[in-house]
């Protein structure tokens, strides 16, 4: 309703919808708890210590592997930060470009 007062026409739009619980995200698509951050953003899910301490700066624990999804600094949503931080550390390991962590 609240769509729909700000853009007449848009209810008529919509072709279908979709609820999932916690537990239909965790079955659908892997997300454990149904969490789509990759992790709880508490504390200790921030800054070098996401995914887990020891590995920020996107980088994995295998040479090359490196980490840009939600489970990385600074977590999810539809920012594109995540990738952004972790292709400037790619360029910089490589000498293409200042690097921005550690």
């Amino acid at each position: 309703d609240t769509v729909e007062a700000y853009a007449p026409g848009f209810r008529a739009s919509v072709l279908g919808r979709q609820i999932l619980s916690p537990k239909g995200l965790e079955r659908k698509f892997g997300l454990v708890g149904g969490d789509i951050m990759h992790g709880n953003m508490s504390l200790d899910q921030l800054w070098s210590a996401r995914p887990i301490l020891g590995h920020g700066a996107y980088r994995g624990p295998l040479k090359g592997l490196y980490m840009c999804g939600a489970g990385s600094h600074p977590g999810g949503g539809v920012t594109g930060a995540p990738g952004h931080n972790c292709a400037a550390e790619v360029l910089a390991e490589r000498g293409m470009l200042k690097r921005i962590f550690g």
